[in-house]
């Protein structure tokens, strides 16, 4: 039997919060690391339990979701731990700002729980929880936010002509099947050219590859 998914819940409310953790522990693939109630206990519950998955709630007292996700998988953070933002706010500077500071999922409290539960799974096994169109409405919107310096030039990428190809229409919101159906080529290809992408950039997932697009002016 395999390891199960251990998950750190956070969650300021104490009766969603439970009934998180109530859900998470039925799964026979999963076990709850621990739970807290803000941000800063979280961070510091993270270095105690590494957990493979920390559920984040935003608004929280204390440190909120966003500036905890930032600490604990933000930029230059040595050992990133993979974080699913959920919170009852839909609102699209929380899900642009979650995913800015690290975040690789994120997901509405009303949503149901075989979607919790799949998301957890997703994120653990190192993807991205928003689907590519989501991604690229998502990034395009704040394009300019994102992008706070000049372009380069695509000379300057390290990226082969064929994978700054893949890159751009990994951006402009195209799953694995369409690209390999646009550039005439097999998925197992194209997964291919992604994990190079993602290793020659230092990138964790699609929707990080699709930021850095975006700052680099590859798509506007």
């Amino acid at each position: 039997m395999s390891t199960p998914i251990r998950v750190l819940v956070c969650d300021d409310q104490a009766l969603i919060r439970t009934g998180l953790v109530t859900i998470i522990d039925a799964q026979p693939d999963m076990e709850v690391a621990g739970e807290c109630g803000d941000g800063r206990a979280a961070v510091e519950l993270v270095e105690k339990v590494r957990p493979d998955v920390v559920v984040m709630d935003v608004r929280m007292p204390v440190l909120d979701g966003i500036g905890a996700t930032r600490l604990l998988a933000g930029s230059g953070v040595p050992h990133p731990v993979k974080v699913l933002v959920v919170t009852t706010f839909n609102l699209d500077e929380y899900v642009y700002e979650a995913l800015r500071a690290g975040a690789s999922g994120f997901l509405l409290k009303d949503a149901p729980p075989s979607q919790l539960l799949q998301g957890i799974r997703t994120v653990a096994a190192g993807a991205a929880l928003l689907d590519p169109e989501v991604t690229r409405q998502l990034v395009g919107r704040y394009a300019a936010r994102i992008r706070p310096t000049e372009g380069t030039a695509a000379q300057d990428i390290p990226l082969t002509p064929r994978e700054l190809e893949v890159l751009r229409l990994i951006a402009d919101g195209l799953s694995n099947n369409e690209i390999a159906a646009a550039l005439v080529i097999s998925r197992e290809t194209v997964k291919t050219f992604v994990s190079r992408i993602l290793t020659k950039l230092d990138l964790r997932d699609r929707v990080q590859a699709v930021v850095y697009a975006y700052r680099r002016g590859l798509v506007t």
